[in-house]
């Protein structure tokens, strides 16, 4: 299998909002990415973005600029459904989910700690949900 594109992982995931560029402000605020790439229409819509966070790449869009995708929805506009959730690895739960509780994200799930048992693994996790209704994982592995 070749390699991917330089600074791509091999998997990404594209997140959508109604206000792209609202959402991707307080990403950075809330969860720390930092913006790689962002392209705008001359309307100033988000077309493209590329966020990233410790070698992870997520691409949030504007929902309905393209009308053959219209399966790309906010979650707030279907009553809070998801079809996925984002699970990402930081070094700190709890420092982590005081910066995204700071920065308005609705903590979910408080931070806890997760032991599988011996032979695996033990996490600390917790769980968010942004302004428009996507739901987060935080993960800090402590064994």
């Amino acid at each position: 299998m070749k390699k991917p594109p330089e600074g791509w992982p091999r998997i990404s995931s594209s997140v959508f909002y109604d206000d792209a560029a609202a959402a991707i402000d307080w990403l950075v605020r809330a969860f720390g990415f930092e913006v790689q790439e962002r392209v705008e229409d001359d309307q100033g819509r988000v077309v493209h973005s590329q966020l990233v966070l410790d070698g992870g790449l997520i691409m949030v869009g504007q929902t309905g600029l393209q009308p053959d995708r219209a399966y790309q929805k906010s979650p707030r506009t279907v009553g809070g459904a998801n079809t996925q959730s984002l699970v990402i690895y930081v070094d700190d739960a709890d420092a982590h989910c005081e910066r995204a509780r700071a920065a308005g994200a609705e903590i979910t799930i408080e931070p806890a700690t997760q032991d599988y048992g011996e032979g695996y693994w033990v996490d600390r996790s917790y769980g968010a949900r942004d302004p428009e209704g996507h739901h987060w994982w935080f993960l800090q592995r402590l064994r």
